[in-house]
């Protein structure tokens, strides 16, 4: 509200939203009441109701949607909180682990386990990351929504009850490991997110694709060579065989199928971004873009003929990594 927004609007970032729909209380009874998608049949019937043509009945509802999507600022300022957040919270765990020998030696996580003292600096990296995302957890309902919410939503779950089930476990020393390794990549897709908002193409794609590199290394390939290769094989290796390493080792592995999922829809972008020489739109994209049906909408006799286009193309309404011609969201 004080930080982000100011830097917004000095960046000319976009402050309004969608286009309104205009005010009609027939339609506006079957959005709220019936379908927000009203299928062939009945947007003829409204059509003859109403005297509009079909495709004026589209656009309202199209319009109508999109109405409730948040602006271009609102995206930028979470953006950046969550950029600022993960260049904090990224710094700090790698000024912490670089004083430990675990980070140059896995096997050390398990010397002396269960018995490890729980240094201050460790406590205080756990309990920042498990509270931010705990407030994820119930910010996700009222925050921008995206098509992949039921991921989200279950990357989310999987990744509190697996920093609570480490700590509580004294698991704690390869949790940091793995928390660091998973805020290298959001810095930058945030970075990229916020490019896109101010219109920064270049940069944006330029992001978008250190974003996709660093994603696929450390998600793809030092994920499983190093968290994994320890916690399956140099864990059981040096304390044999219990309940927890089991429980453990689920969660982490369901982590790496959310993984193989978004590598997917990344390399989809970034090979899409390659072949045509810029980015497409994010496949999470939360606003609809205007159809190519309304560049030439014939006008109706009514009133309602003076309705605009609802102005979401791609470059102003898409929210992702990237701008259209999404992600997250693509992350």
């Amino acid at each position: 509200r004080f930080i982000a927004k100011p830097c917004a609007l000095g960046l000319k970032v976009q402050a309004n939203g969608p286009q309104k729909a205009q005010p009609n209380a027939i339609l506006e009874k079957v959005f709220t009441a019936i379908t927000k998608h009203p299928d062939e049949k009945r947007l003829e019937g409204l059509s003859k109701q109403l005297d509009w043509d079909v495709r004026s009945i589209q656009r309202w509802f199209r319009q109508r949607r999109n109405q409730e999507k948040p602006s271009t600022l609102t995206k930028f300022c979470e953006s950046m909180w969550r950029f600022t957040f993960y260049l904090y919270i990224f710094t700090y765990g790698v000024r912490f682990l670089k004083k430990t020998p675990w980070l140059w030696n896995t096997r050390q996580c398990w010397n002396g386990y269960p018995y490890q003292p729980l240094m201050p600096d460790l406590h205080y990296y756990y309990i920042v990351e498990l509270s931010f995302y705990w407030s994820l957890m119930f910010s996700q309902f009222i925050d921008i929504k995206r098509k992949d919410f039921g991921i989200m939503f279950t990357h989310h779950i999987v990744t509190v009850t697996l920093i609570t089930f480490s700590y509580v476990t004294n698991l704690t020393r390869v949790g940091t490991l793995t928390l660091c390794l998973h805020d290298a990549a959001d810095v930058v897709l945030e970075a990229a997110k916020m490019a896109n908002y101010c219109k920064c193409q270049k940069l944006s794609d330029l992001l978008f694709l250190t974003f996709a590199i660093v994603f696929i290394v450390s998600r793809l390939g030092i994920y499983p060579l190093w968290i994994l290769n320890t916690t399956l094989f140099e864990l059981y290796e040096a304390l044999g065989n219990f309940p927890a390493l089991w429980v453990f080792n689920m969660l982490l592995v369901v982590l790496q199928i959310l993984h193989c999922f978004w590598s997917y829809l990344i390399i989809k972008a970034a090979y899409k971004a390659i072949s045509k020489g810029k980015v497409a739109k994010d496949d999470r994209s939360d606003i609809e873009s205007s159809s190519d049906e309304e560049e030439t909408v014939p006008r109706s006799k009514t009133p309602h003929s003076s309705i605009t286009t609802n102005g979401t193309s791609g470059a102003n309404g898409t929210n992702g990594y990237l701008t259209g011609g999404t992600c997250s969201e693509e992350h």
